[in-house]
């Protein structure tokens, strides 16, 4: 094992996966910094292990200190807390299918050496596969299905993840974690993929000084579209009605700003703008079978009632 890694736990599940995300750059609509950490909760997962993280972050860089520094809370000069950056592996799951959930912070550096630790430890704790997952800004619809963009490891991937409506990324250009780790996956032989869900955000710079734009910043939308792929990816029923319900929240809440908005500079004609944003949209949905079953029988019952 890694010297870097300590795990205090090996699951005995006969299928075991992992998701992974990171408060890292890539992490629009929180998805890499979020969506793991709420897995961990609403799943009740406990903890497993951890990456030891002394090696990967620097505390002093000028002009930007207060931004990687350790955190302290103190009262009457007391020390409450200190939160150091942490890299973390949590499990849940049963004697079939088992879910690691690793949440961490991006390193500063030695990137290959933080990389060999995380997949030593995926390969400990017999993991069939990691999908780690993040989230870009971009201007769509925000009462739309999320596109999600893919990375893989291995080229035999490529038409088993066609079934999850995603994109096959094109992306040139300074790398993310979850890009870097596609290609120290391949050397491993390890399967490993990379979403990264398109989180609406838009910007009104061009028609107002008083307003730059507004982006979403827990896009539950995005986190919802890409758990209903993993459920189905790893074969697992997580239950995902909360994270729905959250979803059209998100939906309502930006209604009602779009709204005033609208009322209140209506110079930036944004109803206008996300018309045509929604006319030139094409909505990809994933929709498995069993879910288009589900949606047509729920159809078809409304019908009665309605008769």
């Amino acid at each position: 094992m890694h010297e870097l890694v300590a795990l205090h736990e090996k699951p005995l599940a006969e299928e075991i996966y992992m998701i992974a995300g990171w408060q890292q750059w890539a992490d629009a609509g929180t998805v890499s910094s979020g969506l793991p950490p709420y897995l961990i909760e609403h799943t009740k997962a406990r903890k497993i292990g951890e990456i030891k993280s002394e090696s990967f972050y620097l505390y002093q860089v000028p002009g930007a200190h207060h931004l990687f520094r350790p955190v302290i809370k103190l009262e009457d000069g007391y020390r409450k807390s200190l939160r150091h950056p942490k890299n973390e592996f949590f499990y849940m799951g049963d004697q079939h299918k088992g879910l690691v959930i690793f949440t961490g912070v991006e390193p500063h550096l030695n990137m290959e050496q933080y990389a060999r630790a995380l997949f030593d430890a995926a390969k400990q704790l017999g993991v069939r596969r990691v999908v780690s997952v993040g989230g870009v800004y971009g201007a769509a619809p925000y009462d739309k299905d999320r596109d999600i963009s893919c990375v893989y490891s291995l080229p035999r991937m490529k038409e088993e993840l066609k079934k999850y409506v995603v994109k096959f990324s094109n992306y040139e250009g300074g790398v993310s974690i979850g890009s870097y780790l596609a290609d120290r996956a391949e050397q491993d032989n390890l399967e490993y993929c990379s979403l990264y869900a398109f989180v609406p955000a838009y910007d009104f710079s061009q028609q107002s000084n008083q307003m730059q734009g507004f982006g979403i910043e827990h896009d539950h939308k995005a986190w919802y579209d890409i758990m209903r792929r993993l459920n189905h990816m790893f074969g697992m029923e997580i239950d995902l009605a909360d994270l729905d319900q959250r979803s059209e929240e998100l939906v309502t809440s930006t209604d009602a700003k779009v709204a005033d908005l609208d009322r209140s500079m209506p110079q930036l004609k944004v109803k206008e703008y996300l018309k045509r944003l929604s006319k030139d949209f094409t909505e990809n949905s994933f929709m498995p079978l069993d879910d288009m079953w589900t949606s047509e029988l729920e159809d078809i019952f409304k019908n009665m009632g309605d008769a």
